[in-house]
């Protein structure tokens, strides 16, 4: 530090000591290993560093604050370089794709001034062969139209050639017309520029972004897909060739799930080719190998539709000062012909396409350029890499689920006469490994021989799949049974006994232990905690605390035609690396809407339709996209076989409950045209919620003389929503009467949802003195149409007491004049 000339100098009298070398080395050895030491501390450093002595205390302050403002400052620098860097490079990649659009603008001029000349033509050829584009000058042109075509060398490599041709001149030229995909705004910190195509054969999706790994690293992660493609079974390399200018040729096998248990899984037979160009770009190309090629062939696979890749791959360019540029296209033909009507457009989805594969390769690369950056330690003493372990462990056991290979050792069990739940059994040794052969303390083993998994599928409407995720993550006492998830967690559970059938428990909410997010939040894993109210029977052996992991993946409302899972497994509270995951869950796919559309009472394979009663034009979920989706349900449970019978019953009858449940809270969650909080879809067979609103108010009116709702505009369903007073309905059908209806502070008044409000009785809210008033009343409410009840007590459903000012009963007409409800009002009503 500049100062004094000698280190006698000391800061009373206006002069910064100059330390010598010696010193330097000796502060800087104390700052590793304390970078703000106390007064006390610094002192003692004095003490036992004697080439200090000379330096006062306060002076020794001093240099510790210029020490880590200065390390401030490189931090800040450095990040700046690297923001810098990023921005540089992000530059780079829009001067290339404005100059792409540039030549597709051209390209589009020249077809239709060609059009307008030549009306009576037929169509254009527009595929761009060129290759000519930002990335290419200098590159080796290798096809001769008249090199051989067969499964020889020269042959496959002919094919090679020609696809790496076509790969470029999609991914940086005008062979596609690809146009952004919604919802995605390319800037320094989204995950890329990404683009889906528009009129080509097939679907294809396109995207070039940065990546903070070196080429070579990149390449190999790409090309073991199943580590990062959720979707990808297996990939077999059959055969690898190189070739002359030093590319590697592979012929690959490859499989994938199907999404849905609706249609067969996919699998393709391809060619891989990896090369280096000139440029020094590494690329990456593969297109599916066909008899027209006359190219080696595959033979197909039970139980798979052989699918096509067109000319596809992966462009990777060194970045300036680090890193990669990677352009990616994904072009496929999925064979939409081999899946029922209603989930055609799951396999004509380029936008599914970007999400579930392209955009999934870049956030994988991300995530571990992250994790090698910022290897730190996450939830409960986990590095980010055995989480993603743990996700992948999810996510691949719930697609084996879905599923169901026979050659994983899964078996079909018969049907009880009702085609709407699927059950499988699986006790292959291979699967058993992952809850058998558990030591307990005692020396046995744990006895689970087989496990069993009942699956459906259902068509949802008019509620997007993030909200209903995020509702069944947030809700799960509205659909789970805690005794099915003790009875998985005590199947894993190291103990001697045998499972039982579970008995009902009683378990408290759920909390909820966040583990880790990936990149860009799109997934998060976290722990949850079911908490037990009270201590099962000894020998049930059932834990007091259920602890299940969790993988959430979807929950963003603003992507656009975004997959949504929530899988989980039950685990020990130890949580080991090791512990055996058997996954359950569900997965919630968007449907593209088509002009012919879906029918509205439609469902898959449930043996009940969905009725979502009248719509009008206008109701529909408008801005926030599709108003179709398709969930697929899994739930897997480890059992003995001796217990297979009682086991499946219990399984089948479980998850029609939770169809039912589901089905309850989409219609609740189902967004009304003006898309109010909470949901106002009422039960089936009720009126469509506006129509309610406009009956409640018109029959107050009528009977009371009075108007109840102010409305904003019309918008009479608004102002009951939100009306200060607690409103609810009671259905005339039912004995005892049962509420179907209540705004928000009804649902406040009561303690509950509008999921839950159908399980709530009139007379479950009032005391004695209240039921004895409503049974001599109520036949008055019925001939006069009104009556005022006096202040008096209820009870909320969570047994709360409440008390209220006065209360209004009246009754409900419909259009037709006839009583449809009885709607209670309580005014001025607070908790005691």
């Amino acid at each position: 530090m500049g100062g004094g000339s000698n280190n006698s100098h000391n800061i009373d009298n206006g002069k910064y000591v100059r330390y010598t070398p010696e010193q330097v080395e000796a502060l800087e050895r104390l700052y590793n290993d304390c970078p703000k030491p106390s007064s006390m501390r610094r002192q003692q450093l004095i003490r036992e560093c004697p080439i200090l002595s000379n330096i006062e205390p306060k002076q020794i302050k001093v240099w510790f604050q210029n020490r880590r403002c200065r390390e401030k400052q490189r931090k800040e620098a450095s990040r700046l370089q690297a923001v810098n860097r990023k921005l540089t490079a992000m530059n780079k990649l829009l001067m290339e794709e404005n100059d792409r659009l540039q030549k597709q603008v051209s390209h589009l001029v020249y077809e239709n001034s060609y059009f307008r000349q030549h009306p009576q033509n037929g169509n254009l050829a527009t595929t761009d062969t060129s290759c000519e584009s930002v990335v290419t000058s200098g590159q080796h042109h290798l096809t001769p139209q008249h090199q051989p075509r067969d499964a020889s060398p020269a042959g496959l490599l002919s094919i090679a050639d020609e696809t790496l041709t076509e790969f470029i001149s999609k991914a940086t030229g005008t062979a596609v017309e690809w146009v952004q995909m919604p919802g995605m705004k390319p800037g320094p910190d989204s995950i890329g520029i990404v683009a889906i195509s528009h009129g080509c054969t097939g679907i294809a999706a396109r995207a070039c972004g940065l990546v903070g790994l070196d080429p070579t690293r990149v390449a190999e992660i790409l090309k073991d897909r199943p580590c990062w493609l959720r979707d990808c079974r297996s990939l077999d390399i059959v055969n690898v060739l190189s070739t002359a200018n030093g590319g590697t040729l592979e012929l690959i096998y490859m499989q994938l799930y199907a999404p849905t248990t609706l249609a067969p899984a996919r699998d393709f037979w391809m060619l891989r080719y990896t090369s280096v160009m000139e440029d020094g770009s590494l690329v990456i190309c593969e297109r599916s190998l066909n008899n027209t090629q006359n190219g080696p062939s595959m033979p197909p696979s039970p139980h798979f539709v052989r699918a096509e890749i067109l000319p596809s791959g992966y462009l990777i360019r060194p970045c300036e000062g680090g890193g990669s540029i990677l352009h990616i296209v994904d072009h496929f033909d999925l064979e939409p012909w081999s899946v029922p009507e209603v989930l055609r457009s799951l396999y004509e989805s380029s936008t599914l396409l970007a999400q579930r594969t392209t955009m999934a390769a870049l956030r994988y690369l991300r995530q571990i350029s992250q994790e090698i950056s910022q290897p730190n330690v996450t939830g409960w003493g986990r590095r980010p890499a055995a989480l993603r372990a743990l996700s992948q462990r999810l996510s691949k056991g719930f697609n084996e689920a879905v599923n169901g290979f026979s050659d994983e050792g899964w078996s079909m069990l018969e049907s009880d006469g009702i085609d709407d739940v699927t059950l499988l059994v699986n006790s292959s040794p291979t699967k058993m490994m992952m809850t058998s052969s558990l030591p307990f303390s005692n020396g046995f083993t744990s006895m689970p021989s087989a496990v069993l998994c009942a699956k459906a599928s259902m068509l949802l409407q008019n509620v997007p799949p993030s909200i209903l995720l995020r509702f069944l993550r947030e809700h799960r006492q509205e659909w789970a049974d805690n005794s099915i998830d003790a009875y998985s967690a005590a199947a894993i559970k190291a103990g001697p006994c045998s499972v039982p059938i579970p008995r009902p428990g009683s378990f408290g909410g759920q909390v909820i232990l966040p583990l880790a997010h990936t990149i860009e939040n799109e997934e998060f894993m976290e722990v949850i905690k079911l908490e037990s109210l009270g201590h099962y029977q000894e020998d049930m052996m059932m834990p007091a605390d259920i602890f299940l992991l969790q993988m959430c993946s979807g929950v963003d409302e603003n992507a656009v035609e975004s997959c949504a899972e929530l899988i989980f497994a039950p685990i020990d509270a130890s949580f080991s690396d090791d512990a055996p995951i058997i996954p359950s869950g569900f997965r919630i796919i968007p449907l593209e809407s088509k002009s012919e559309g879906l029918s509205p009472n439609r469902t898959l394979d449930l043996a009940s339709a969905l009725d979502v009663g009248s719509r009008t034009a206008g109701d529909s979920c408008g801005s926030r996209g599709n108003t179709k989706s398709v969930m697929t349900i899994a739930f897997q449970l480890a059992f003995e076989m001796h217990m297979q019978e009682n086991v499946a019953s219990m399984a089948r009858q479980y998850v029609r409950s939770v169809i039912a449940s589901v089905q309850r809270v989409a219609l609740a969650l189902s967004p009304s045209s003006h898309q109010l909080s909470g949901g106002l879809r009422p039960p089936p067979a009720s009126p469509e919620a506006h129509t309610l609103a406009r009956w409640i108010s018109h029959s107050y009116r009528c009977y009371l003389g009075v108007e109840l709702l102010k409305p904003n505009g019309t918008d009479l369903l608004k102002s009951l929503w939100h009306h200060p007073d607690a409103v609810m309905c009671c259905s005339l059908k039912a004995l005892p009467p049962v509420f179907t209806f209540a705004n928000q502070a009804g649902l406040d008044m009561l303690e509950t949802t509008l999921v839950a409000l159908q399980d709530i009785t009139l007379e479950k809210i009032f005391d004695n003195n209240g039921k004895k008033t409503l049974c001599s009343d109520f036949p008055q409410i019925m001939q006069q149409g009104f009556m005022c009840i006096d202040g008096g007590i209820c009870m909320s459903s969570m047994g709360r007491a409440v008390t209220y000012e006065k209360a209004v009963a009246w009754k409900v007409l419909n259009d037709d004049e006839e009583p449809h409800c009885i709607c209670f009002m309580f005014l001025n009503w607070s908790f005691i």
